[in-house]
């Protein structure tokens, strides 16, 4: 059998609930987070079951060297004795205990366990913002502070590997954004991985480094955010999903009189409405494929301030409609771009040829946006 590296986690199951029938795998890095994408029914939060070891199907799960579950050994580690912190789609926190006692039930938890990441309670506390509220009751608590308490607890139980099953679900768009600016700045703080399920590709372009994309029950695609995202035969692309890419840039300066912010892609400007971030700063741009326009000259007198050099990569039909997709490299970076079949004629559009991609500044908006912090002495590339 192949040896698993120390700082991967492996994943492999199979077997069927009802009509449903599974049969996943991937592997991952044992750093970042791992998203599990793909659309209701697709088998995500069964996975997530099984890597806890709630859901037993016959398969293999290794994780950074620990082998947690091996069908060929007969080995099957019990959900009690794996080092997983699970945060659910609600927030289970006990009603009874205050938000203070809620977290310290997750220490408790740690010592219980052979030595794990530490994460300390004042530290948490701190990153998750829940200083103001911790001597409160969970009923009293807004959605988005409750998941906050959620993820604190699993984290204070000193997980070898944390599991996140639609942490956002049922929150309305500004607590999720709460939320998701939350998990922003705790991402570098993490010394464990995170398995992140959604079916929400903005909260994944967010926060994900690696993805695994799930369809049918079986896995699609494997590997780091930018590159599936790039990819133009994708199974979620559909009107179910939009598709686009996750471009890095640099903040390079701010035009307060007019409330816009200027980025640097390859040489390249960008320009966003103003957000409060210092120059120097790196971020990555979520840049959906029906927002960039195609030409093959330079436009002029034209209100679009964004205006990108590329040259064309490859061009795909979609099967059974009037639509194309272009992948287009801006300088070591790639755009998608949906336009018509008839565009695609009408310009000559096909790999290697010349042209201009338009964007919108009004497409940035703070979702689209996020910031890339140091993670473990490193940047997050994507």
């Amino acid at each position: 059998m192949r040896t698993v590296a120390a700082g991967t986690i492996c994943a492999r199951f199979e077997g069927r609930i009802g009509a449903f029938s599974l049969k996943v795998a991937f592997e991952a890095p044992m750093q970042g987070i791992t998203a599990l994408f793909g659309p209701s029914g697709s088998g995500k939060t069964t996975v997530l079951r099984c890597m806890a070891g709630l859901q037993q199907m016959s398969g293999r799960l290794d994780v950074g060297g620990d082998v947690w579950q091996d069908d060929d050994k007969g080995d099957f580690l019990p959900a009690y004795e794996r080092q997983v912190g699970y945060v659910f789609q609600e927030s289970s926190l006990f009603p009874h205990l205050t938000v203070r006692q809620n977290l310290l039930y997750g220490a408790r938890r740690a010592r219980r366990r052979r030595p794990g990441p530490r994460v300390s309670f004042d530290d948490t506390v701190a990153l998750l913002g829940v200083g103001g509220i911790i001597d409160r009751s969970p009923l009293g608590l807004s959605g988005g502070e409750g998941k906050r308490v959620a993820i604190g607890r699993a984290l204070l139980s000193r997980p070898r590997l944390l599991l996140m099953d639609e942490p956002l679900a049922g929150l309305d768009d500004a607590a999720k954004e709460e939320v998701l600016g939350y998990l922003e700045r705790l991402h570098p703080s993490l010394s464990v991985p995170v398995v992140y399920v959604s079916h929400d590709l903005r909260e994944v372009a967010r926060l994900a480094d690696t993805i695994v994309v799930l369809a049918g029950g079986r896995t699609s695609m494997v590997g780091p955010l930018r590159r599936v995202l790039e990819e133009l035969d994708r199974p979620f692309g559909s009107r179910d999903f939009e598709n686009g890419v996750v471009l890095r840039a640099r903040v390079v300066g701010h035009d307060r009189g007019r409330r816009m912010t200027r980025l640097v892609h390859q040489g390249q400007e960008i320009v966003i409405p103003a957000v409060d971030m210092p120059q120097g700063q790196d971020v990555r741009l979520r840049i959906r494929a029906r927002d960039v326009v195609l030409a093959c000259e330079m436009p002029s007198a034209i209100s679009v301030r964004n205006i990108l050099r590329g040259t064309i990569l490859q061009v795909t039909e979609e099967k059974g409609t009037a639509f194309a997709e272009a992948l287009v490299d801006v300088g070591g970076g790639r755009l998608r771009s949906t336009i018509t079949r008839d565009a695609v004629l009408d310009l000559g559009l096909e790999p290697g040829k010349p042209v201009y991609a338009l964007i919108k500044s009004i497409s940035f908006d703070r979702p689209a946006l996020s910031v890339v912090r140091a993670s473990h002495g490193t940047e997050r590339i994507l």
